[in-house]
């Protein structure tokens, strides 16, 4: 089987001001964990900002001895960016014979572009992004999107995986993949992804339905009246939706053991806590309709499950 190709976002630890930073040892140890889990082959990039225009031909010569030495230093912190990488994946547990050994400069005003351009001249199956950290990151556990993260979960052509803020990780690599379900096109291709990755490494899929209770998904002013009675027809519509999928998930691969379960709670916090996540798992949602065809665009509801997820997720593109 060809390894998995992963393209890993890798910024170094210990940004000074902490405003924007997916930490390199969370993203190691993700990576880590899919290396117990089957073959990969790992390209760890880090994109220098370009902070003064390409090309040197309408500067004096004093501004061209700058960017020059900018240029030679983006080089310098290129390659020592590469080779703290690459240590720690080694440290986190990665074979060396699954990291890829090309040193690429990626020296661009966009981040995003430039790890897209990367991840398809690599042919990556996935990028992985860690949590934003500083004052407004997420809590431990959780993801929080920095700049470039939410870019990419608004454009990539290649599913994106978000890393949560220290994870927890189980030794033996993915022990289950969830699929977030509702059965509509965005839950249907996140379906088909999950069930392949589940095939693929040989454990069981999990389809969840997730129905924060109350009259909206969000926190509302006005009590809704009939809000028990509406949580009892929704889960009863969940259990049918989930039964629709476990039978698309088992004509796909009909070897597959597939579970299903309903989370329901107050908010989506609450809706994600009220089922239970091993340490082995990994979460797959779908992109909105309303992106652009074949690229990830995440619509409010998988930005919600994005923020509450307790696993790693994979946004895979419609």
């Amino acid at each position: 089987m060809t390894p998995l190709r992963v393209l890993l976002a890798w910024r170094p630890d210990g940004d000074p001001d902490g405003a924007d930073t997916n930490t390199g040892t969370d993203t190691a140890a993700f990576v880590s964990w899919l290396s117990r889990t089957a073959e990969i082959t790992v390209k760890p990039v880090t994109v220098i900002p370009r902070i003064w225009p390409e090309g040197v031909d309408r500067v004096d010569a004093s501004d061209a001895a700058a960017v020059q030495r900018f240029e030679e230093w983006a080089a310098a912190e290129s390659t020592a960016c590469h080779a703290a990488a690459r240590t720690a994946l080694i440290e986190a547990g990665v074979p060396e014979s699954m990291i890829d050994d090309s040193d690429e400069l990626l020296h661009s005003h966009s981040e995003t572009t430039a790890l897209i351009r990367s991840a398809e001249e690599f042919g990556a199956d996935l990028i992985v992004v860690g949590s934003r950290f500083g004052t407004s990151g997420g809590p431990v556990g959780r993801f929080r999107a920095g700049s470039t993260a939410d870019a990419l979960l608004h454009c990539a052509p290649l599913p994106v995986v978000t890393v949560p803020r220290t994870p927890t990780l189980s030794k033996h690599g993915v022990t289950r993949v969830s699929c977030a379900y509702v059965d509509n096109e965005q839950s249907h291709q996140a379906l088909r992804k999950a069930a392949d990755l589940a095939s693929r490494w040989g454990v069981p899929l999990r389809l969840v339905a997730f129905s924060p209770t109350g009259a909206s998904m969000y926190p509302t002013l006005t009590p809704f009246p009939d809000a028990a009675e509406a949580d009892e027809r929704w889960r009863g519509q969940a259990l049918d939706i989930l039964a629709r999928g476990r039978e698309r998930a088992e004509e796909r691969h009909p070897d597959l053991r597939v579970e299903t379960e309903v989370g329901s709670g107050p908010g989506w916090s609450g809706a994600m806590d009220d089922v239970h996540w091993k340490k082995g798992e990994i979460l797959v949602v779908g992109s909105s309709v309303l992106g652009a065809f074949n690229r990830v665009f995440i619509g409010p509801s998988t930005n919600q499950l994005l923020a509450h997820s307790p696993a790693p997720v994979l946004v895979s593109p419609v």
